[in-house]
């Protein structure tokens, strides 16, 4: 990812409000802790240039900022966004791609390929899944991921997309690429066995598994190593921790709204809290 350096600062130094400053003008930016400093990186040398300007009038984000601030609120568009947030727009791309080859789950001569386990089709409706053991043994390990890339229907593509965007972008910043596609694939392995645990046999599959490891991740590294890019909008958690239960509860299988893969949801839930408490606690050390 390009980035450059704009402000590094001791450790000890309270970046909260002037980072507040930030997100008020829109400004794209990360915060890395590097030796016992904090470094705050933005997309370009001509921003980061007026981010210091910015640090030096109102290091404690003076809410009345001048109007010589006004240029940072327009700040880079969302081409300069994406490049912040590559790893992020790649695994949306990919899954928007099988959302096409799959035709949003419709089409089994390529559904086939990507789900937990093989199947063929028996009649026009019905599915006959062969042994997990089977496939695997014939190499076809990718199945434990697949169907993380998988979805049905234009609105479970869009939200998962929608949260899989607020969520990854914010790990990215925080800790890089390679820990968000690490994250991403490891909650979607977990989240992908102990659905198939849970049901058994079955069509499932979507990015909702990891959007909730994701979310553990981020909730849990917030309160044990606070942390700008992890501090979600109020109510966030609470929103997504009870939408969690009444899946649970099964109504909205009994709404007819289809079958909810909570094993997933689950799964990517614990997984999630688990190396959000692990990134934390090492968050926590190397800043003392």
């Amino acid at each position: 990812m390009s980035v450059v350096e704009a402000i590094r600062l001791p450790a000890a130094v309270d970046l909260g409000e002037f980072v507040n400053l930030l997100r008020r003008l829109n400004v794209p930016f990360r915060v890395s802790e590097e030796s016992g400093e904090q470094v705050l990186w933005v997309p370009n040398a001509q921003l980061a240039e007026q981010v210091r300007t910015l640090y030096e009038r109102y290091p404690q984000g003076d809410p009345q900022f001048s109007v010589q601030a006004e240029p940072l609120r327009r700040g880079p568009g969302f081409l300069e966004q994406l490049k912040l947030s590559r790893m992020t727009a790649t695994v949306l791309l990919v899954t928007c791609v099988v959302a096409a080859v799959t035709l949003l789950g419709t089409y089994p001569e390529t559904l086939r390929w990507l789900t937990f386990q093989d199947f063929r089709m028996v009649g026009e409706d019905r599915l006959m899944f062969l042994p997990l053991s089977e496939t695997l043994a014939s190499g076809q390990w990718w199945r434990l991921l697949t169907p993380m890339l998988i979805h049905f229907g234009w609105l479970h593509l869009a939200m998962n997309a929608m949260w899989y965007w607020e969520l990854g972008r914010r790990i990215e910043y925080r800790q890089g690429a390679g820990m968000l596609l690490g994250l991403s694939l490891g909650f979607g392995l977990v989240s992908n066995l102990v659905q198939y645990a849970a049901s058994g046999p079955s069509l499932f599959g979507g990015l909702s598994g990891v959007l909730y490891g994701l979310l553990g991740h981020c909730w849990i590294f917030q309160r044990m190593a606070p942390t700008p890019a992890y501090q979600l909008p109020r109510g966030v958690v609470a929103m997504m921790l009870i939408w969690l239960l009444v899946c649970l509860s099964g109504v909205i299988d009994l709404l007819g709204f289809g079958s909810i893969a909570n094993g997933a949801h689950v799964g990517g839930l614990v997984a999630g809290c688990l190396s959000g408490l692990v990134g934390g606690l090492l968050a926590r050390r190397s800043a003392h």
